[in-house]
């Protein structure tokens, strides 16, 4: 195979309309754009949203709520999916992320442990936040809730 062999995949080029160029082209006289109007018009048109001089949908909806830029996103498990670790051993959200037990929130602040499920096993978890429920339940189980 030569370079002059290679050729792009068929159908990945096509080529550029011709237009304004006889009538046997098919894109002759008003080359595509119809007759007369705003878009016809060179630079014509309307920019998006635009609605006539309307007042637009956009501004005839009332604005509602705000984003709070204090807000702290957690990735959150409950103890129902603790169960499934061993005894006596270790929790983190390094170990439930390479588990595919918890989804990594972007930009967020850890992992926070909801009280959701039983847990009969003694576990050490370490977290950034626990409910009260779920703090009660691990030390009740015989484990230890640590705040990293």
């Amino acid at each position: 195979m030569k370079i002059g062999d290679l050729s792009p995949a068929p159908g990945a080029v096509t080529s550029s309309k011709r237009l304004g160029r006889g009538i046997g082209s098919g894109l002759g006289k008003t080359s595509g754009k119809g007759h007369k109007g705003q878009w016809a018009r060179s630079g014509g048109g309307v920019r998006p949203g635009f609605e006539g001089g309307q007042m637009p949908l956009i501004r005839r909806i009332p604005k509602r709520g705000f984003n709070n830029i204090f807000r702290k996103e957690y990735s959150i498990v409950n103890l129902s999916v603790l169960e499934g670790f061993e005894a006596g051993s270790v929790v983190d959200i390094n170990v439930l992320a390479e588990n595919g037990l918890i989804k990594l929130v972007k930009g967020g602040v850890g992992l926070k442990v909801l009280g959701n499920g039983e847990l009969t096993k003694a576990l050490t978890v370490k977290a950034d936040a626990f409910s009260a429920k779920a703090k009660e339940a691990i030390e009740k189980a015989g484990g230890t809730a640590e705040i990293i």
